[in-house]
C-alpha cells in the first residue's frame, strides 16, 4: 500500500517550468523523434513534402513551425497538429516577453 500511496502522491504534484529557461524549439523534439525512429532527415524531408533546406531549417531552430508544417508534423508522427503549434507559441512567448519593450504600454484591469 505504501507503494501505490508514494505513486499517488508524486503523480499529482504537478511540474513546475523554470520561467528563465527558454523552451525547446520543436526542432528539438523532431531531431530526438527521427534518432528514435531511424530515419535520414532527407527522407522525413521527402515524406512531409518539404524541401530539405526548409527542413534543416526547422530543426535547426532558425525557422519556426508553421500551422501548415505543424499539420504535416502531426500526421507524420501521429500526434496531430496541436503539440507542435504550443511548442512553437511557448518557444516565440518565451522569446517576446523578454525582447519586446511593454514599458509604455498601460495594463487595463476589467470592471
Amino acid at each position: 500500500m505504501a507503494d501505490d500511496k508514494t505513486r499517488r502522491n508524486t503523480v499529482d504534484i504537478p511540474a513546475k517550468a523554470d520561467p528563465n529557461r527558454c523552451p525547446s524549439h520543436p526542432g528539438e523534439l523532431i531531431a530526438d523523434l527521427l534518432e528514435d525512429a531511424g530515419k535520414s532527415k532527407m527522407a522525413v524531408a521527402e515524406m512531409l513534402g518539404i524541401s530539405r533546406q526548409q527542413f534543416h531549417s526547422v530543426l535547426a531552430g532558425r525557422k519556426p513551425v508553421t500551422p501548415d508544417m505543424a499539420a504535416r508534423l502531426g500526421k507524420l508522427f501521429g500526434n496531430g497538429p496541436g503539440l507542435w503549434l504550443r511548442m512553437q507559441a511557448n518557444f516565440d512567448a518565451w522569446h517576446a516577453a523578454r525582447e519586446v519593450d511593454v514599458s509604455a504600454i498601460p495594463t487595463i484591469k476589467a470592471a
